[in-house]
């Protein structure tokens, strides 16, 4: 059984993932909603995973992933979310989660991202994607290897959350250049839309320099 502590402010949405976890090798050890609530809990329980709500009221979770995972030592933190933010999830994930998880992706996917992490996984998984289940990172950096240069620009852009004009004013190209730049990107990566593929990106590590480097 993987130890918990589920830090969220909805109450209703809290008991019921207390109940239902169980059943899909999870125990919840402990409960806050409130983050300072979540650190106490994370220091007096000393979890194998932290599930943190995004937002707490006014307060941003990703604020306290730092003094979160101090108290916990080992504790890998995954955040729920029910944003599809990419600022927000690199962020996340540049502070030390593990995951960031949609809410709206389903128990089951939920039970996925914890045993990921568990695993040493970075795992990302958003309510609208639709990207291919790859057998891996390897499959991956194959698709991206498709990729040409200027597309592997856009892609990073992406990630950064760029709408088209900010794109096209910072590649210097016009923003029906940039359309298509994205479109190609999409389709070369068999994904829906932009956040998809923002998504897979950082799912598979497809901005780590050295991997884009081997990918081209």
């Amino acid at each position: 059984m993987v130890d918990l502590v589920l830090g969220d402010d909805h109450v209703i949405f809290v008991d019921a993932l207390v109940a239902t976890l169980p059943r899909h090798g999870c125990h919840v050890v402990g409960t806050a909603h409130d983050v300072a609530g979540v650190v106490e809990a994370v220091r007096e329980h000393q979890p194998d995973v932290c599930l943190l709500d995004r937002y707490f009221g006014d307060d941003d979770g990703l604020d306290a992933i730092g003094e979160i995972l101090n108290a916990g030592g080992r504790t890998r933190l995954l955040v729920l979310t029910a944003d599809g933010d990419v600022r927000g999830m690199r962020d996340a994930l540049a502070k030390g989660a593990a995951g960031y998880v949609h809410k709206m992706c389903g128990l089951s996917v939920l039970a996925g991202a914890i045993r990921g992490v568990m695993d040493g996984e970075a795992v990302v998984e958003l309510a609208a994607s639709r990207a291919p289940r790859l057998a891996g990172t390897t499959d991956a950096l194959r698709l991206a290897s498709h990729l040409t240069a200027r597309e592997r620009q856009c892609l990073r852009l992406l990630v950064d959350g760029a709408h088209t004009m900010a794109m096209a004013k910072q590649l210097g190209v016009a923003p029906t250049t940039v359309r298509t730049h994205v479109q190609s990107v999409l389709t070369k990566l068999g994904v829906h839309s932009r956040l998809e593929a923002a998504s897979f990106a950082i799912r598979h590590g497809l901005l780590d320099d050295e991997r884009m480097l081997v990918a081209g």
